[in-house]
């Protein structure tokens, strides 16, 4: 696509909340990090059955890798491809942690008062489609920068996206989407800051969005806009 581009959709979702929206077969879903080191939970469902969600055990069972990147699949729990990723410029995320809740917040870091979590967050955009919190899958989790040793101990690094990194991914079925500025410490490296959605029609080409960098674009971004 040589011509600039303009979403039809714009979310901008400010540090430590959630968000969630619809998206047709072939749309793009591109994920912007806006200033940089920052995670974002992503989850999904069929739009015409909400029983069929987005399985990290499964996508990394037939893409044969943990991380997933450029021209990998992302499939459902009956092994349907839900999202495709066709642009991918930071090249690493995690498939195997399971969305930030209260509870992680009490056994990881010691906190027993109240704190923005990934899972509140997902459940509570998800709830207008009927979705529960016990639906919630494990997230893919964009950006989000995991290590494994020999030994299978994984660790948390910081993200390698900077201001404007995006991952684009192309819907596979009509969609419920469920997005996330993630709110824990760790992997955002103790800063949470923004995250941007963009949603555009069909493209056979990578997303071109003009002169302005995509940082600019995001503070445009509605964060009403369904």
């Amino acid at each position: 696509m040589k011509a600039a581009v303009k979403p039809v959709k714009r979310y901008y979702l400010s540090p430590q909340t959630g968000k969630a929206f619809s998206v047709q077969k072939g749309q793009i879903i591109r994920v912007i990090d806006v200033a940089g080191g920052q995670v974002s939970d992503l989850v999904c469902f069929a739009r015409q059955d909400i029983e069929e969600y987005l399985a990290s055990g499964r996508t990394i069972d037939y893409n044969e890798k943990l991380f997933p990147s450029t021209g990998d699949i992302l499939y459902s729990n009956h092994s349907n491809p839900m999202l495709a990723i066709i642009d991918d410029p930071v090249g690493k995320h995690d498939f195997l942690f399971a969305p930030c809740s209260r509870e992680m917040f009490r056994l990881t870091y010691g906190k027993t008062e109240p704190h923005p979590n990934c899972l509140d967050n997902l459940s509570s955009a998800l709830g207008q489609y009927g979705i529960k919190a016990f639906q919630v899958p494990t997230a893919f989790n964009i950006f989000m920068n995991v290590e494994g040793s020999t030994g299978g101990k994984i660790r948390v690094r910081p993200p390698l996206s900077k201001a404007g990194d995006y991952i684009d991914l192309r819907a596979e079925m009509d969609l419920i989407v469920g997005v996330t500025a993630c709110a824990a410490g760790k992997c955002n490296n103790y800063r949470c800051t923004p995250i941007a959605v963009e949603v555009y029609e069909k493209s056979e080409e990578p997303i071109r969005t003009g002169a302005q960098s995509l940082q600019a674009s995001c503070r445009r971004c509605d964060p009403g806009s369904h």
